[in-house]
Parts: structure tokens; sequence; C-alpha cells
């Protein structure tokens, strides 16, 4: 791979990738094979000098020599990773698999399944659940799908009617319904988490497959937008029908049997009872009474380190002209990163940032209230959003209450919709960090969907989380001149940047800990936070349920 720094006006056709990096290496173009983009980000460090980053996979003739003549410096050699589909452990058609003699036997890149083997079941259709299911409907297993909420067009009706009226549908909003909460977000796919197995390249090319933008692959900071998403989701659904499961919606998961630490069945709107040895929990982290529920039932878990805020809004033009300079029309919608430590050593960072995009009523309970920022594709609204978050720590919560961090987050969302009677509380940056409420909004008005009205911060977030932001904000409006100026605005509460407990499941099998069979997966169970660590999470339970069929654990 090479990696070449190039200006706006040498902005690269993907097409001539090939001459160009030969031309950068300095060898004959007819020794290159392939050129192929595999990065491409926005160098805006030096607002004179702003560059397009480009990673380039080149194949050619003679490598080794020319990786040592090379007159590139970041010339490297790399080893592609492919992914491994788990399907290939799996025996011949005929072998006979599982503890009660049931057959199952591989045929090409499927499974054949027998009389008498159950259908794997997956509660929540949002990252995690859609790709574990399509996974498993298109190796032969026909997965239910339980999904609580509507699909994804009257999910989409729902929420415009939600937010034009402030009636909330509790099992079909921001939160709930088709394609999970990323669904009503900017389908941001950038991620943090190692990945050695080719399992993040493997969603892309199916996100891809169902209608996302090839470049996905290669940009820096990937997004796809609701309005794509929307289209994405539904693909994926009917592609999973196609392939023999099932997608069933308003279908809430209340229960489970199992007996000896084994799956038996899965329970639906506490009366339907569906036989199963596998249920794969990839509820996303708003499910709170499936927690509750869980719990009661003897399944482990534990606390874990999450963090809460505000939305902090700004007109898209000033965060684009701080990060790139008087040319910034030139460039796509900018986004940042910020942290902060306070002097105590709390963290402070931004998360989610919308660029070109709105602030939403993402409420999911009645008299609750909580805040999400959104984008379409385009990212061309006028405003830039970011959640602005405090980290909140197990020794921060009451004592060992398991969901004391669930119950914090249900308290504060229950002081914002008071604090306004259902719409959004805002406040201007500057009245906040003076230490007081904005009384009106004579000045510029936040770009939200759902209904706002002023509100005392400091009477909804406890001093846990306004002081630290309130001492963050002066080090990013250094950073980002103007952060902290007369044009921002606060909208509160952001509460569900990640779940507060997490589900212990075993490190070999990923089942829950004693419950063979009961697979925690993805963000509500604690072991992603994002669109691509929840689908990459629901290909690793995917990995581990097609291991245990084929290795007579069942």
């Amino acid at each position: 791979m090479i990696r070449i720094s190039v200006t706006d006006k040498e902005k690269l056709d993907p097409e001539a990738m090939k001459s160009f990096a030969a031309r950068k290496m300095g060898i004959d173009p007819v020794l290159i094979v392939s050129a192929t983009l595999k990065k491409l980000s926005l160098d805006a460090r030096k607002k004179d000098d702003i560059r397009y980053v480009y990673g380039i996979d080149i194949e050619a003739a003679n490598e080794e020599k020319i990786l040592k003549k090379c007159r590139i410096k970041n010339a490297t050699k790399v080893t592609q990773v492919v992914y491994k589909d788990p399907l290939t452990i799996c025996p011949e058609n005929g072998s006979d698999l599982g503890n009660k003699g049931d057959s199952i036997g591989r045929c090409g890149n499927s499974l054949i399944m027998r009389d008498g083997i159950n259908r794997p079941v997956i509660v929540g259709f949002g990252p995690a659940g859609m790709i574990c299911a399509y996974k498993l409907a298109a190796a032969g297993l026909k997965p239910i799908v339980l999904e609580r909420g509507s699909d994804v067009d009257k999910r989409v009706s729902d929420v415009e009617r939600f937010f034009e009226t402030g009636k909330l549908f509790v099992n079909s909003n921001v939160q709930f319904g088709e394609g999970g909460a990323g669904t009503f977000s900017d389908g941001k796919l950038n991620t943090m988490i190692h990945d050695s197995f080719g399992r993040i390249a493997h969603v892309f090319d199916i996100l891809v497959e169902f209608g996302a933008d090839p470049s996905i692959r290669y940009i820096n900071k990937p997004h796809i937008g609701t309005d794509r998403l929307t289209v994405i989701v539904k693909n994926i659904r009917e592609r999973v029908i196609s392939l023999g499961g099932e997608v069933r919606f308003n279908s809430i998961f209340t229960g489970f049997e199992h007996k000896d630490g084994r799956i038996g069945a899965a329970i639906v709107n506490g009366a339907e009872r569906i036989p199963c040895d596998t249920i794969v929990l990839a509820t996303g982290h708003s499910a709170r009474d499936t927690v509750r529920m869980l719990l009661s039932e003897g399944v482990e878990m534990e606390k874990k380190p999450f963090a809460m805020g505000v939305r902090v809004e700004h007109p898209q033009e000033l965060i684009s002209r701080a990060m790139y300079g008087s040319d910034y029309r030139k460039y796509p919608p900018a986004d940042y990163k910020l942290t902060y430590k306070t002097t105590d050593g709390r963290g402070v960072y931004s998360f989610c940032m919308c660029p070109g995009g709105v602030v939403v009523n993402a409420s999911s309970q009645e008299g609750r209230l909580c805040v999400n920022g959104m984008s379409y594709s385009r990212r061309d609204e006028a405003t830039a959003n970011s959640a602005i978050v405090v980290e909140i720590r197990e020794s921060d919560l009451d004592g060992d209450d398991i969901l004391a961090g669930m119950k914090f987050q249900e308290r504060l969302e229950e002081k914002a919709f008071e604090a306004c009677d259902g719409k959004i509380p805002v406040c201007y940056v500057k009245d906040f960090l003076e230490g007081h409420e904005s009384t009106d909004m004579d000045g510029r008005k936040p770009n939200t969907r759902g209904a706002f009205a002023p509100a005392d911060l400091y009477a909804i977030l406890p001093e846990l989380i306004t002081g630290p932001i309130k001492e963050a904000l002066p080090s990013f409006d250094r950073t980002i001149k103007g952060f902290a100026g007369d044009e921002a605005i606060m909208l509160a509460v952001e509460s569900r940047t990640s779940s507060p407990v997490r589900i212990v499941r075993d490190p070999e099998t990923l089942c829950a800990k004693g419950f063979l069979g009961l697979y925690p997966c993805g963000e509500g169970a604690g072991y992603a936070g994002g669109i691509t660590s929840a689908a990459v999470d629901g290909l690793k339970v995917y990995e581990a349920v097609i291991k245990r069929l084929c290795t007579n654990e069942a």
C-alpha cells in the first residue's frame, strides 16, 4: 500500500490512480497490475494547504524489488485480510450433529436443516440483529426475527407524527422499530474497534450489496444517512424473508424458557411460545424492560461505564470555516472530534457528531425525554450538532445495584420531560456558562425535529455533568473559535450514548453465562458502541452459533 497526499487541484479521479501512483513511485506504469483505493481522507491541519490523502493498494510485478527501490517512504507491503466464513468448519451433507440426534449438514455455502432442528430466534432488527439474521438466513437456518417496533415505512410515519404532534408511539419511535436507533441518526460507520479478521470489510460489503454507496469502503469517516438507511434496512429484511426467514413486527420478547442451563423457548408478547434452542439478544440500548426481565430470570449482568450530557448545535458554516478556513465552501461539511480532561481527571468529549444535521426528540418512554442527532446522506442542513458528554463511572452510581446506571438515565430523562412539558429543553451556551437559564429564544433558534422551549439545564442535570461540561467548553472554544459563542445552543438530555450494563457472556461460546444458546449481542448487551461495532458483534455471534451447531455442542 502507498499513501499519497495531493492538493485539492490534484484530486485524483479513481481511474487515474494507477498512472499517478506509478509516477509517485518512480516506476514504469506497465509494472502496476492494479490500483485500488482503500482510504480517502481530508487533511485540513494547514488551512492554506488542505490536502486529500489517498491510501492505495498496488498490485505490481516484482513487488519486492519495487519496494526496495521505491522512493515513496510510506510504501509498505500488506497482506490482504479476507473474512473467512465459519461455515467451512461444518461437515459435508449428511453428517449427524446435535445432542438430540438431530441432523444438519452442509451443501455448498449453506446448511441443510432436517426435521426437528429449531429455528434460531433473533430479538431486535437493528445493526447487530440484521447482520446476524441475514447471515443465518444465508446459511440456510431460516431465523425468526422478533422486532418490537414497526416496519421502517410505518416507523417513519410514526416518527414524523411524533415530531409534529408530540404523540409518542412507545414501540415505534426514534429508538424502536426496524433498523434500530441507528436508522434515525447519521448512519456513521466509523469505529475505534480493532479488527484483524476482516469483519468490518465484510459488514461494509453487505451494506453495499443492499444499497449503500461503495465509497463507504474507503472514505475515512464513512456515513450512509437516514434516507438511505431506510432503503438498506428494507432490502435486508426482504432478503432474509426470501431465504426462508421471518421478520415479525410488533413482537416483544417478554420471556424465555430454559432447563439445565439450556434454552428451550422464546415467549412473545406474553403469550406465544416459540420452541428454540438459540436466542440472539440484539435488543439495542433502550429496551430497558427487557433488561429488567433478563435480570429477574437470573441472567448475570454487570455495571459498566457510560456517558451522558447534552447536544450542542452550531451553524454548519461556523464549524466548516473554523476547520477549513475561508475556502470552506469547496469541501464537504466539516466535522470535529473534541476531548478534554477535567482537573479531577474526568473525561468530556464529543460523540456522534452530525455535520449538516438536526437535533431530534429521541424519546421512547412516556414521561421521559432524550435527544439525538440526525443527518441525511447529503448532510445539507444549515446546522451541525454533536453530543458533548461526560464520563460516568461505576463509582458515581448507587451502591451495588446493577441497574443503577439505567435508573440514573431514567431520572434525568424524567427531569428533562418535566422541565418543558415534553418539549426539548434548550439553552444558549453563553447563558449556561454564566450559570443561568435562557429565559427566551430571541436569538438564533435551534434546528430540531420536535418542539423545544427555553429551560434551566442546571435544574435538569446534576453537577456531575454540568461541572465538567462548563469546564470543558472554553477549551473547546479555543480549538474551534465560536464553539462557546453567541450562536451555540445546548439541548438536553443526551442519555443514550451506550448501555450502562453489560450482560456477562462466556468468552468462548459468546453465550450468556450459565445459559447455553442465549447470545447477548450488540450495543444493548454492552458489547458495541455504534452501527459498525454492533454489526460486527452480530457477525461474531453468527459465527458462534454456526460453530456450536457444527461441532456437536447444540
